[in-house]
């Protein structure tokens, strides 16, 4: 558990210290024309991905931890560099970021027509990093625990083991075993992951500061992963009865023959589900982070309103920001316990049984 903790640890600053990089804005005098402030721009930068990691601005000058670009390009093969070697508008053997276009914050290249290309692009992003970071910070957590619980198996633990044992039992008990019923100790390892998973990103996301402020939950291709893995465990381990259910459900015959008008609407149902899982999770996150920073930019969009409405619009912000951010804290834990609350009711669903074997059972309770 030390080594992997040191390991992480030089990771961090191997990376903080040898990729770190500032970089200066063109001088003011060369700027004919200053550009009005754009918040939808401000919103839009904060909350996507990045092949950098945005630390902080002094001056005219962008501090930030240029991560690895690994590319591949049908036209010239494998790249493998650090980010900064194209930014600011450089190109690197052809490859470049897009400025606008459907392409825009990504890196293309240029064919023998002109036309900008993607690439197989696998680069270490902001968002691929911050998945990396959590996992590794996951494993972690539940590795200290584990070995506390082996270490001492009896004893009554305290303080960040008792937390977890709290914040554990929770779950599984209020959660999981309820929702899924008899079978919940198969699905209850998958079930506190995704928890804890969503939970600890959703927190990083409200820290403003390295390692944390990525928006890797109010992303819909990591709520969707997410999702689908829910819908393929729910539909291979379903019941016979589950899927009696869906194909051949009890309802009156014409509803069933010629036309199988119930058996569609059910099978929508299996897809719709996962869906519901995939949008709720991504759309709430994205909406705090959205909103922190629509707050945020209050500041600047009443600069030119003069110096009193700037102010007070400014202590406005201020406040409503930290209110907000109490709130995302709330919500942080709202969003995680609500996936894994559908997840087991869904996975409980799809482990129904027969209705007289249920019957039978009930009365030899």
């Amino acid at each position: 558990m030390r080594r992997l903790k040191k390991i992480l640890l030089v990771l961090v600053l191997l990376i903080s210290v040898c990729g770190l990089n500032t970089y200066a804005n063109e001088p003011a005098a060369k700027i004919e024309t200053k550009k009005e402030f754009n918040v939808r721009e401000f919103i839009l930068e904060h909350i996507s991905d990045s092949y950098v990691w945005h630390i902080t601005k002094i001056g005219d000058h962008e501090i930030s931890i240029p991560l690895p670009v690994i590319v591949y390009s049908q036209l010239s093969g494998w790249h493998v560099f650090m980010a900064t070697e194209i930014m600011e508008g450089e190109t690197k053997d052809g490859l470049f970021i897009a400025p606008e276009g459907k392409y825009k914050g990504k890196i293309v290249e240029a064919d023998s027509l002109g036309n900008e290309t993607r690439p197989f692009d696998i680069s270490i992003t902001k968002n691929v990093f911050a998945l990396l970071f959590s996992s590794l910070l996951l494993i972690l957590i539940v590795m200290a625990v584990a070995r506390s619980y082996k270490k001492k198996p009896m004893e009554s633990k305290k303080g960040f083991v008792g937390f977890m044992e709290m914040f554990i039992m929770n779950i599984n008990d209020d959660v999981i075993k309820p929702c899924v019923g008899k079978d919940y100790k198969k699905y209850a390892p998958y079930l506190l992951t995704v928890f804890f998973f969503v939970f600890i990103n959703n927190t990083l996301g409200l820290i403003p500061i390295f390692p944390g402020g990525a928006n890797l939950t109010g992303n819909i291709a990591i709520t969707f992963v997410l999702a689908l893995i829910t819908f393929l465990i729910v539909n291979i381990s379903g019941s016979k009865e589950y899927w009696r259910e869906i194909l051949w459900p009890d309802v009156p015959l014409w509803l069933k023959a010629p036309i199988p008008l119930m058996p569609v609407i059910e099978m929508v149902g299996v897809f719709t589900k996962p869906f519901a899982l995939m949008i709720r999770l991504f759309a709430n996150m994205l909406a705090g982070h959205s909103i922190v920073l629509g707050l945020t930019a209050l500041i600047f969009v009443t600069v030119k309103m003069g110096p009193v409405m700037n102010t007070s619009m400014t202590v406005l912000s201020f406040l409503f920001s930290i209110f907000i951010g109490f709130v995302e804290i709330l919500v942080a834990y709202i969003q995680a316990y609500i996936f894994t609350m559908l997840s087991a009711v869904f996975i409980g669903l799809a482990r129904v049984e027969p209705h007289h074997k249920k019957e039978i059972e009930d009365a030899n309770h």
